[in-house]
């Protein structure tokens, strides 16, 4: 499914969105913690964006009903 322009959101937005710094978003993107991303080009220094999509299903698989149940899968 394709996704639009509406719907991609900047390093600055997601991290906005996840309350974090963008600084930990990109350390998370380089270990490949945090939600899937879109390279729009090749060279190093070539942006990034994240469709909201998949920032929020990223979200919703790190939801638990407990601590304990976050301890039992051993995270």
């Amino acid at each position: 499914m394709a996704t639009s322009t509406s719907d991609v959101l900047t390093s600055d937005q997601v991290a906005s969105m996840l309350g974090i710094k963008r600084n930990t978003l990109e350390i998370w993107r380089c270990k490949g913690r945090g939600p899937c991303f879109v390279k729009l080009g090749t060279a190093k220094q070539a942006g990034v964006v994240y469709a909201r999509s998949d920032v929020e299903a990223w979200v919703a698989a790190r939801k638990y009903p407990s601590t304990s149940a976050y301890s039992a899968k051993g995270n």
